[in-house]
């Protein structure tokens, strides 16, 4: 926080946000502001319709008197979209700024069928959802985007994504921010893009984890990624690249379809069991079908499936003694019993019980929804950020 006197509006607002002062005798004692300075700083968040007065809190003396008004974060100002793309499907929706789904739409949307044209398609959904929310697209502040790929997050460009031919470098923000004013005709608005692991794990820490401070998520569907949350921040490394697991070497000859051989991806995916599969006669193009085929308790793919999660196990040894999460959460299309059953085995056997004596094996509780929770999230968070919220603040005029 800033120094005694400089502390700003939206630090203000964060703190009523994250529910550690909700009051403005508790803002004043946070910060140390005075009461006028602080009924300053709250009256321009109120003014641009962010904050809202509550109920009454309980009387905090003993002698009684009237109660404290409680503060809350208006949620009603304006919404978020976002879309969560996988290699062939993609699901997209409009949020409350609190995370509530308002509408959402799942379809075919092929990635390699290049970004200007899955971005545009994106465009036109989001104009459709935001009519069957009955939002105008005006009160969209923000657009968050998972991509099944490495980001660049200053750039907001996916790096050489093996399985998104195409889209390497490709201006993904301006392209969506773009598609949205063509589809809607409202200014454009930030976009956020971000590794759909990373998201889903932001999105289902944040919801179902708030408390736990080293919290890893592994999606295996077409390929395998992992998303790390520290201490209720997206860790991704110096340029995005963190929790690129599905590219560990693991000793198979097996060719990767990043033109590696033996990546953990070529052997234990979605797509690797798809493909086995099929070898074996058995109708799968995708990990997708994997997951249907083993929601029907296919004894072949369930099989496979053991065995694909016996061998990222191995690999998760390495990542839990590293990492020494609290949560280790299985997502995507192969997060099954026959799959966690060959994790656990490998895992267990393979790290040290320190590494895992406290660390809970758990699939995935927001399911397909939790790459567009992680994204709506990312917005809101970039957005109301403190300093960011004093840039916004000035441009409105209050």
């Amino acid at each position: 926080m800033s120094a005694r006197g400089q502390v700003s509006a939206g630090e203000l607002l964060q703190l009523v946000r994250s529910g550690r002062a909700v009051t403005r005798g508790a803002l004043q004692q946070a910060t140390g502001l005075s009461r006028a300075t602080v009924g300053q700083r709250l009256d321009r968040l109120f003014r641009a319709g962010w904050l809202r007065e509550g109920a009454g809190g309980p009387v905090g003396s003993p002698l009684g008197g009237r109660p404290s008004i409680t503060l809350e974060f208006d949620d009603s100002h304006a919404v978020v979209l976002a879309a969560d793309l996988e290699t062939r499907h993609a699901r997209a929706a409009v949020l409350s700024l609190t995370g509530e789904i308002l509408a959402e739409h799942g379809g075919t949307l092929v990635v390699e069928d290049g970004p200007d044209a899955v971005l545009g398609d994106l465009g036109h959904w989001f104009g459709e959802l935001l009519e069957k929310a009955g939002h105008r697209a005006e009160e969209v502040c923000g657009i968050g985007l998972a991509v099944p790929g490495p980001v660049d997050t200053a750039s907001g460009r996916v790096v050489q994504p093996p399985i998104m031919p195409g889209w390497d470098g490709y201006d993904i923000r301006g392209r969506l921010a773009r598609a949205f004013t063509e589809t809607t005709g409202a200014p454009p608005v930030p976009v956020l893009v971000d590794n759909d692991a990373n998201l889903m794990a932001y999105g289902e820490q944040r919801t179902g984890f708030p408390d736990c401070s080293a919290f890893v998520l592994v999606k295996v569907s077409t390929g395998i990624g992992a998303g790390v949350v520290v201490d209720g921040s997206l860790f991704r490394g110096i340029d995005g690249g963190a929790g690129d697991i599905g590219h560990i070497r693991v000793g198979a000859e097996a060719l990767c379809r990043c033109g590696s051989y033996g990546c953990l991806a070529a052997v234990a995916s979605g797509g690797a069991v798809a493909r086995r599969l099929a070898e074996d006669g058995v109708p799968a193009a995708s990990g997708s079908d994997v997951r249907d085929l083993l929601a029907a308790g296919h004894p072949a793919a369930s099989a496979l499936a053991r065995e694909a999660g016996r061998q990222v196990g191995d690999v998760l040894a390495t990542v839990v003694t590293l990492l020494n999460p609290g949560v280790l959460m299985i997502a995507g299309d192969l997060a099954g019993t026959a799959f966690l059953t060959g994790v656990r085995e490998l895992l267990y056997q393979r790290a040290l019980p320190r590494s895992t004596a406290h660390l809970h094996v758990v699939t995935s509780r927001l399911g397909e929804r939790a790459g567009l929770v992680g994204a709506g999230a990312l917005v809101v968070e970039h957005l109301y950020a403190p300093e960011r919220v004093e840039e916004r603040l000035m441009a409105l005029g209050v």
